[in-house]
């Protein structure tokens, strides 16, 4: 345990942040997984799904619950699994 002064608000101020990496967390694989049951479906309920995942992952990003190149290498992970269903459906959107 922290004896310090200082070391007490860092003990603090970390219970607070990983809270709050949590939440944001928790959202992204939401809508992450919402977007992947989309998939092989209508082809504008992909898409905006997309959108909205590849939203919360950035500003999850944005806000330090993850690294910037992990939440990229995810929003592309998650596009390139769309479009090849898309393709592979016929539905592809220009």
């Amino acid at each position: 345990m922290a004896n310090h002064k200082s070391a007490l608000k860092r003990a603090r101020q970390s219970v607070t942040r990983q809270a709050r990496n949590s939440i944001n967390k928790t959202k992204v694989k939401n809508t992450v997984k919402k977007a992947l049951a989309t998939v092989g479906g209508p082809v504008e309920e992909s898409t905006e799904a997309f959108k909205k995942a590849m939203s919360t992952l950035h500003k999850a990003a944005s806000r330090g619950a993850l690294h910037p190149r992990n939440a990229a290498r995810r929003v592309s992970r998650l596009a390139k699994r769309i479009h090849q269903a898309q393709t592979a459906s016929g539905n592809v959107v220009a």
